[in-house]
């Protein structure tokens, strides 16, 4: 390798590229866990609002994360993700009325829920005409 650091001795330059290693693998990792596509922007604004959000993104989930375990509760991501899909609602209709009902919370749900000091929204809930 080359470097145009020259009152640096090796081993900075060394911890120097070994921090850029570090660096890029952070955003590698953020990619993959936000599954962030590429996205190609024409303008320096909104490659710099892209770059926010991700990061926004992956603060947002640590601090999740770090409150669920400060709960005592122990979740992969993929999991917490795949029990919030999983949490769905229907529509019906019965006697003139409209009606939203949620699936059954399940798995991480809960204790995410809770640790995010969100209530969990009720079984039934009857919407307006």
């Amino acid at each position: 390798m080359q470097t145009d650091m020259k009152d640096l001795s090796a081993e900075d330059v060394a911890l120097k590229y070994k921090q850029l290693w570090m660096v890029e693998e952070m955003i590698r990792t953020a990619k993959t866990l936000l599954e962030t596509r590429p996205i190609f922007h024409k303008c320096d604004e909104t490659i710099r609002g892209h770059v926010f959000v991700s990061f926004l993104a992956l603060v947002l989930r640590k601090e999740l994360l770090d409150r669920v375990e400060g709960r005592g509760d122990k979740f992969e991501w993929a999991e917490i993700l795949r029990d919030l899909d999983a949490l769905e609602y229907a529509e019906v209709r019965h006697q003139g009325k409209r009606f939203l009902l949620r699936s059954d919370v399940q798995g991480s749900c809960s204790a995410v829920f809770l640790a995010a000091g969100v209530a969990i929204p009720p079984s039934i809930q009857q919407m307006s005409e």
